[in-house]
């Protein structure tokens, strides 16, 4: 369960991988502070991927974290979900904003170079992720997203999410960078991991080495 106030530091953003139970999401949940969680739909179809996300929704809600649905913005109305994440054109991306976000965020995707991202977030969209779903294999976080994460921080007032790696450590090179958000999936929900645990852990080190954002 999140604190009633969140840090002022860096925080984690889930992304659920394929084949996760959502109980094993919703103990994530428990090991302390969670911003939101992303569901992309991991090549379920759509009745599979609403009843999963119907699952998800209500649990994360009380816990306080709010929840995006990649991709999908009929889904994401459907099961009332906090948000949309979409990896499309400046020119689709402005068209979802303008469609979207007086109802719920909007989240982009999909920049790879510093122009692609300057390009997105040029149509204002709630935040801007670094990385991509799924390629978290490794145990540190892409240099490239770190690169980008640490120059959008300090440039750029919209907020970032910066995909971590594989092992929990990993934070803390992503908190350094001034994110407003670390992304967090198979350090979390890898078999053989505890999510309760390996989120107090990430939330432990967040807390130890994250600078801390003005006011």
């Amino acid at each position: 369960m999140n604190d009633a106030t969140p840090p002022n530091r860096c925080r984690i953003v889930l992304i659920a991988p394929p084949g996760v139970p959502a109980a094993r999401i919703a103990a994530a949940f428990e090991g302390g502070d969670v911003a939101s969680l992303i569901l992309p739909e991991n090549g379920m179809d759509e009745a599979s991927f609403q009843a999963f996300a119907e699952q998800i929704v209500p649990a994360a809600q009380a816990a306080g974290v709010a929840v995006v649905i990649a991709g999908d913005t009929r889904i994401a109305g459907r099961v009332q979900a906090d948000g949309i994440h979409v990896e499309v054109s400046k020119a689709e991306l402005a068209e979802t904003i303008e469609h979207f976000q007086a109802k719920m965020m909007v989240g982009a995707g999909g920049a790879k170079t510093r122009d692609d991202a300057l390009e997105l977030g040029e149509t204002r969209p709630d935040y801007i992720f670094f990385g991509r779903f799924g390629y978290d294999n490794k145990p540190e976080p892409h240099p490239r997203n770190l690169s980008l994460g640490r120059w959008w921080a300090d440039m750029i007032q919209i907020p970032c999410i910066v995909m971590a790696g594989s092992d929990i450590a990993s934070v803390e090179a992503v908190g350094a960078t001034g994110a407003e958000f670390v992304a967090l999936s198979s350090a979390v929900f890898a078999d053989g991991t505890d999510p309760r645990t390996a989120v107090a852990s990430a939330n432990a080190l967040l807390d130890e080495t994250a600078p801390r954002f003005e006011d």
